[in-house]
Order: C-alpha cells, then structure tokens, then sequence
C-alpha cells in the first residue's frame, strides 16, 4: 500500500526535523526482508518496501536520491509526490533549471512514478485487455505512451509501457494501479508485481543529454532512437536507458536499482558539469511541458476513478489521446463506449490557447501597472469565451520563457477546437476579472527535431 503525506500536516517542525523523525519511524516500524524482495534491507534495518507498507508516519519519505538532492535544494521548496519528497525548485527561481531543460542538461528525480513489472504467459494478453493501443505492434526494447480507460471509456490513468522481453513488461504510472491491474488480470496466467520501491529513476534531458550519456554510459546511446530503450552501465551500474521524458525535447530516462542510485546520480553530475548539468525540480518541468502540450493527470484531466460528477471523465479523444485507440485489435476496457464516441465525435477537445500579448498588456495599463506574467506555471482552472458563452476553460498555463508567450492548454468545445479560432480568457488584476483574446494552436508549441533525430 502506498502512503501518500501532505506538507499541510508539517505544523512547524523544519524539515530537517522532519527527515529526522521519518528516519526514526523507519527504524521503528522496519521488518525482516520478505521473501522475494529484490533488496536486502540498509545497515540500520531499514527496507524501503517493507517500511512503506505502513499507514502510521504522515509525512512524505525521501527516494532513492534523497541525500543528494536534499544537499543541492538551497531553497528547501518541496512538495509530495506519491508519498515522496520532491523538490519543486533548488535554487529560489527555476529559471536556470529551465534553462537546463532548453539549452544543457537536467537532471530530474523522477522516482515517484508508479512502475509495475508485468510477466508471464499471458502477459501480452492482460495488457492489450487493460490499454487501448495494440501491444503486439511493439517490439522488444520498445516503449510506448498510452492510456487505459474504465467500461465507459473513461481514461483512468496514462503512462508508459517498456516491452522488456515476449512476455515482459515495465509499466509506468501517474498514480496507484495494482488494484484495478489485478482484478483484469483474473483468469489469465500473469505475474503483476509493483517495483516503485526497488526501481529508482533519473531523466536526463535538454539538447546535451545525449553527449553526457555518450561519455558516461557503456551502450550505444548514439543510435539509440526516440521511444526505445537500451541497457548499460553507467559508473559500473547495470541500468536501462529508454529515449523518453516529460519536457518535448532531447532526453533519455535510466532505470535503476534502488541502492545503487546515488552512484549513477554521482556519475552524471560529475561528468554533466562540462555539459552544464543542473539538477531540475518540478516548477521547471511544470513549464516545459506545457510548452510541449503534455497532460499532467489531476490538472489536465482527471482519472475517472476520483471524479465526483460526469463532466469531470474524459475520453481519450478528449485530451488528444485519439490516435492511441486501436479499433482493430481484440477487445479492451472501454471498447464499444468509445466507438460510440468515435461515431459522435468527442464534445470537447484539448488545445493549445496563445493569449493575446497587445491584450493582456493594455489590461494592465489600464490599471497603471506594467504587465505582470505568473512566476511560475498555473494549474488553477479559468473559464474560456466565446463573446458571452463558456466554452471551455484553460487548466494549466505559463509564460514561456523560449516562445515568448502566454500559453495555456485547455479544453475547448469542440466547435471551437479548429487552429486559429478566436477565444477570450478570464484574467484577474487587481481583483477584478475580465477576458483577454486568445488564438487557438495546434500542439505542442514546442516540438524541436533534435527530440527525434539520430544519431544524436
């Protein structure tokens, strides 16, 4: 069972009190190694598998990387992620950390994702059963993005699946699926295990991240395409290395042992520093991609499994996931509500909204102040017009330090989803709202061919 904390029930201890009194629960609640445990417990008892198992602490606990990320946070900005500490930003600005995203090399402690390994004779079986895209197009060493949906076809998750053999696979997750995968995997010959605590994962990514794997890791990095995945050894760790992320641009993501992460960790920021390697938090990532029209699950949609009311399910069709239904495979979760939705055409559609700059300057200059862009990228939801009529609303929007532009991703009606139609956003000065223009894009405002060239 996965624990999930809130920073809401810190009071006032600092957080070095905080780690502290999470170390000590650990001690005090650690178990003996189970049996088919991966990893052997640390020199003071403690087992990440075994101790997270437990309800009693509140608080976030640190990953596999934690020590090395809690000396580099100068600004102490955290948040919770799946029951870890995640660093929002290091510095008390993201912007180099953006930086890095666009022009060096991030590095991004993404070991909060869910990760399940799935094995067995049926196993290409189940997942074709649980995903709407077809799992006997993908080769071995090959990754896909897909989403898998409940019996109204309804999107309860999305994430990434690695076809690690025939009949073996790792699949990535925003939030807990083990249930749900369990209950389909009834009648068939399937393994399904969760590895989020024996797997640690780091993404390496902007335009020199494939130079610094090139001289760091013993695999050919160089041929490696886009979505597909290759192993190595990076500081003399055996790890996976797959062409994917989360910021629309150059970047590989490593699969690695939990107590051997700190090394790999060391490795690249040892030799990242030629390539001016900056570790990345979440802020910075928030904007990246936003600018590469990526979803975040609990903003941009929500899984059908947390929603209250009708409106708040989404289809696949409508957050530009259409193109990852296969029709023509056997049968899946959600197939004839989808092919119904298919024939009617989806109701509402995801976009790109670039907002108007005259606009939303003169808003500011009528109040006497120079206009103001957010400091960080806004997951607060505001209503989209159409002259007097709400036809949708914008649910995550930054001011893009590349493309020099307020963008938003947004659900729209569909009548109005066409590039190019003429929309007005709500904005809030001074606590008085209005609606600035805004011109519908194609997605992703940002999409660079160095994301998919090779060699790299």
């Amino acid at each position: 069972m996965r624990v999930r904390g809130s920073t809401r029930s810190l009071g006032k201890l600092t957080l070095h009190e905080i780690v502290a009194s999470v170390g000590a629960v650990r001690r005090l609640h650690s178990k003996p190694r189970l049996e088919g445990d991966l990893l052997p417990p640390s020199s003071d008892g403690y087992n990440p598998r075994t101790a997270r198992n437990h309800e009693e602490y509140s608080v976030p606990v640190g990953t596999a990387v934690h020590d090395r990320t809690f000396a580099l946070c100068q600004s102490l900005n955290y948040r919770e992620w799946s029951g870890y500490y995640a660093v929002s930003v290091y510095e008390t600005h993201h912007e180099h950390e953006y930086n890095a995203i666009r022009n060096a090399a991030a590095l991004i402690d993404v070991t909060p994702l869910y990760k399940y390994m799935v094995s067995g004779r049926d196993a290409t079986r189940f997942v074709n059963r649980v995903i709407a895209r077809d799992i006997n197009k993908v080769a071995v060493n090959q990754v896909i993005y897909c989403c898998w949906c409940d019996e109204e076809g309804k999107i309860i998750d999305d994430g990434t699946i690695t076809r690690l053999a025939e009949d073996r696979y790792r699949w990535t997750a925003a939030d807990p699926n083990l249930r749900w995968f369990r209950q389909n995997a009834i009648g068939l010959e399937v393994q399904i295990e969760d590895i989020t605590e024996q797997v640690a994962a780091l993404a390496v990514q902007g335009p020199t991240s494939g130079k610094l794997l090139k001289q760091v890791t013993e695999a050919d990095i160089a041929n490696l395409k886009y979505f597909r995945k290759t192993s190595g050894k990076i500081g003399g760790v055996q790890v996976d290395i797959s062409r994917t992320g989360y910021t629309g641009d150059l970047g590989y993501e490593i699969w690695i042992p939990w107590q051997k992460a700190v090394k790999v960790w060391d490795t690249l920021m040892e030799a990242g520093r030629r390539f001016d390697i900056h570790p990345t938090g979440m802020l910075a990532l928030d904007v990246a991609r936003i600018e590469a029209g990526l979803i975040l699950a609990d903003v941009d949609y929500i899984s059908s499994k947390k929603a209250l009311i009708a409106s708040q399910k989404y289809s696949p069709a409508e957050v530009g996931l259409g193109k990852l239904i296969h029709f023509e495979k056997d049968n899946f979760i959600g197939r004839e509500a989808l092919l119904a939705e298919q024939k009617a055409g989806p109701k509402r559609k995801l976009v790109g909204l670039e907002i108007d700059w005259n606009e939303f300057e003169a808003l500011f200059d009528r109040m006497g102040l120079a206009p103001q862009t957010p400091a960080t990228a806004s997951r607060v939801h505001v209503p989209v017009y159409k002259g007097r009529e709400q036809v949708g609303k914008a649910t995550s929007t930054t001011w893009s330090p590349l493309l020099k532009q307020l963008i938003a991703l947004a659900s729209v009606d569909s009548q109005h989803a066409e590039p190019g139609s003429r929309l007005q956003v709500e904005m809030t000065v001074e606590a008085v709202r209005h609606k600035v223009g805004a011109t519908v894009r194609q997605l992703p405002f940002f999409n660079p061919p160095r994301k998919t060239k090779t060699p790299v």
